[in-house]
């Protein structure tokens, strides 16, 4: 049982990765591609993030401390929270289809997704992966964890910067009418879907 605590999680990011990869091939062509300095922008604090996160020896003594205690029950919110957050990204990432990328781009034929999980927030992918960050989070229990969930939520925010600039300069008034009504990461469960 020591080892399904050990490398639990980390399988299912290592599902999520393989399904990410997967699902990348066949996409649309680019059509337009953020600038490279802006890409680093957010890929910097994207890969030290997920570098804390991830490896254990990364860390300075108080980044490896504890701020939850070691037990079954935090670990088990936690997994459940990266099972549930890595689904939902999942789930938006099959949704918007041959339009993802990893980086900010207009594919060629782009088209506004505006159904299924997109009803309930604009950039669902983001919203799945930040609840899997915090999860991952809470199951390590160290101080490295949230500290990488912030500097990849700045990230994210970054990057949800661009790509809004991006749509709103590539669908105009459909696209601000979808930014007033949706909102960004966090759905409004008193309102319901559009």
């Amino acid at each position: 049982m020591h080892l399904f605590y050990q490398y639990a999680i980390t399988g299912l990011w290592l599902v999520w990765l393989v399904y990410w990869g997967v699902a990348a091939i066949g996409t649309k062509a680019i059509g337009r591609r953020e600038s490279v300095a802006s890409g680093v922008l957010h890929i910097g604090p994207l890969a030290v993030g997920a570098a804390l996160l991830a490896s254990p020896h990364v860390a300075s003594e108080w980044l490896a401390a504890r701020f939850l205690a070691r037990s079954v029950t935090w670990f088990w919110t936690g997994f459940v929270l990266v099972a549930l957050g890595l689904g939902f990204a999942i789930t938006a990432r099959a949704w918007l289809g041959g339009n993802w990328s990893g980086t900010v781009t207009l594919k060629q034929d782009h088209e506004l997704i505006t159904t299924g999980p997109y009803r309930w927030v604009r950039h669902p992918i983001y919203t799945g992966l930040l609840v899997a960050l915090v999860g991952s989070a809470i199951a390590l229990g160290e101080w490295r964890g949230p500290v990488g969930v912030a500097l990849i939520t700045v990230a994210f925010l970054y990057k949800i910067a661009v790509e809004e600039r991006f749509l709103t300069q590539q669908f105009g008034n459909d696209y601000r009418r979808f930014r007033a009504q949706v909102p960004a990461l966090i759905p409004r469960p008193w309102r319901g879907p559009r």
